[in-house]
């Protein structure tokens, strides 16, 4: 959809790319967290060690060169007429990369190069391991909570029948499906401390003076935890968001942030999960490979993914299912 290509899965034509794209992503999921030693000790440059300016600074310059060549690389084959295409665009199928390079030829100081490349760079990282972190922890819980599977299965059931797969449209009709997700989200929101944000102007927060300039950090992580916030907030319990509004419930559920600066995926990423889970409940049944309750550590990083991974699972065509699958 964005560049025409796959970067993740296996057996991918394009695997040299997708390995370093992976590299990259790694790279810079595990290098923005770390605290810069420097900024306290800073002789500490003395005895060789390096700074984490300097290693983002190495990682964007990678990141740079990777979406330049594939900037490059779509500009020449759009000259040349033989761009492999993923998206029906007036009648011609176009990628996201098309379209901006289009709109480059219209306005060029606006989409630059350079805004063209940390776009794209945005929706690749942040559209695809945040997503992927959510459903996994996602199944995580279900697996140690066969209840609730059932349940969230019961609901698809009853709304979708069995003669058809599950649709984006049917979302809307399974509100548990939500609450399961949003569940998933309020343990392990998938950027626990949020994008740093900038203040603009002075203010005062609970009653703390915020100069102007200062870089703030939300952690979101430690909201969704507070016993104060949510009541027995280490259980995993979708029931208590049935009828949950997130908007009229202030900041105490903020995943995705909040306000003018929310994330703008928001919608995009709850279908895409919401489509993935439903969709894999709806058509299999689940079960552990053993009877040992999951590992729900957590690990370090930009993204709060599972310290013990994969995450197992064993799986079989629901008998209901069985028919329908065999002719896809």
């Amino acid at each position: 959809m964005i560049a025409g290509k796959r970067y993740y899965g296996e057996k991918v034509e394009n695997s040299k790319e997708a390995t370093l794209f992976q590299d990259i992503s790694k790279d810079t999921i595990n290098t923005i967290p770390k605290s810069n030693i420097l900024d306290f000790l800073p002789f500490m440059k003395w005895f060789g060690l390096n700074s984490v300016e300097e290693k983002m600074r190495e990682v964007q310059e990678k990141r740079d060169n990777f979406m330049q060549k594939e900037i490059d690389e779509h500009r020449r084959l759009k000259t040349s007429g033989s761009f492999p295409s993923a998206e029906v665009v007036a009648g011609k199928k176009k990628t996201i990369m098309e379209v901006l390079l289009d709109l480059q030829k219209t306005d060029p100081e606006y989409y630059t190069d350079e805004t063209i490349r940390n776009l794209m760079l945005v929706l690749l990282q942040a559209g695809s391991d945040t997503s992927a972190v959510t459903l996994e922890w996602a199944f995580s819980h279900l697996l140690d909570n066969p209840e609730i599977l059932k349940a969230a299965q019961t609901e698809i059931d009853n709304h979708v029948g069995q003669d058809r797969l599950i649709d984006e449209s049917d979302l809307a009709q399974l509100p548990y499906i939500r609450c399961i997700i949003n569940e998933t989200l309020r343990m392990h929101p998938a950027a626990p401390l949020l994008v740093p944000h900038f203040s603009s102007e002075e203010c005062k927060v609970a009653g703390y003076r915020v100069p102007r300039g200062t870089i703030l950090i939300v952690n979101a992580w430690g909201i969704h935890h507070d016993p104060k916030v949510w009541e027995e907030p280490e259980k995993f319990n979708p029931d208590r968001l049935i009828g949950f509004e997130g908007a009229k419930e202030g900041c105490k559920f903020i995943p995705f942030g909040s306000g003018r600066r929310g994330c703008p995926g928001e919608n995009l990423a709850i279908h895409v999960i919401g489509l993935a889970l439903a969709s894999l409940l709806q058509c299999f049944e689940w079960d552990k490979p053993n009877r040992e309750i999951i590992d729900m550590s957590e690990g370090t990083g930009f993204t709060l993914s599972p310290k013990v991974l994969p995450l197992l699972a064993k799986c079989s065509p629901r008998p209901n299912m069985v028919k329908l699958l065999s002719e896809i």
